[in-house]
């Protein structure tokens, strides 16, 4: 499968509700997945904790968009296990060329210290992987994150599984029919994840409704 991937596939997969996986990174093959259950986050329903809103109000960071997006897909791939395979990696690379895959990111001292990745298409925004170099900076990405989602339209934020860590922050998991049904109405929709007349402070984000202290 991995030689036969394009860009093109990858989309349409996302649109048909799978997604590819690697068993390693030194696997070349890849495989689809379409889970019983799915794991999304509710666009305004993140728990924002007493101790996240520290780091978030400490201002010792520069939050940046798509501006290292391989870093970031590179720095998620580290660790000892990952479905990261260089195939993966070309393809997604391709994808943030073309505009269909975005990543925040969090830096401090010009250093990249954390993350998240993801594709979009229509009104879904379809999260791939999220790292972290220090304390809390995935978290920080993630909180980033959904607020633009909320502000930018988009009506589904795919977590593809969900893990006791997104469960913690306000991640459910839905049926595949359900999950299914929520899809087709998102692609109907436009989203613009870049729109020029969003911005936000951290003072803004922590006081966002929806957001649990």
């Amino acid at each position: 499968m991995g030689e036969e991937l394009s860009t093109k596939v990858l989309l349409e997969g996302y649109r048909q509700g799978i997604f590819p996986m690697s068993e390693g990174r030194d696997d070349p093959n890849l495989f689809w997945v379409n889970p019983q259950e799915r794991g999304i986050f509710p666009i305004n329903g993140f728990r924002l904790s007493r101790s996240l809103k520290r780091s978030l109000m400490r201002m010792d960071y520069d939050v940046r968009v798509s501006s290292a997006f391989a870093q970031v897909v590179s720095a998620c791939a580290e660790r000892s296990e990952t479905w990261i395979n260089q195939t993966i990696f070309k393809l997604y690379c391709e994808l943030a060329e073309k505009g269909k895959a975005h990543s925040i990111e969090i830096w401090q001292e010009k250093r990249l210290v954390g993350g998240v990745y993801g594709v979009v298409d229509g009104s879904a925004f379809f999260g791939e992987s999220m790292f972290s170099r220090k304390r809390d900076t995935s978290k920080m990405a993630l909180a980033y994150l959904i607020h633009r989602l909320f502000h930018t339209g988009f009506t589904l934020f795919d977590t593809q599984f969900l893990t006791p860590h997104l469960s913690s922050l306000g991640a459910v998991n839905i049926s595949r029919n359900d999950y299914h049904r929520r899809l087709r109405a998102a692609l109907k929709k436009k989203a613009n994840f870049l729109d020029p007349n969003y911005s936000v402070t951290a003072s803004k984000l922590t006081q966002r409704r929806g957001q649990t202290s």
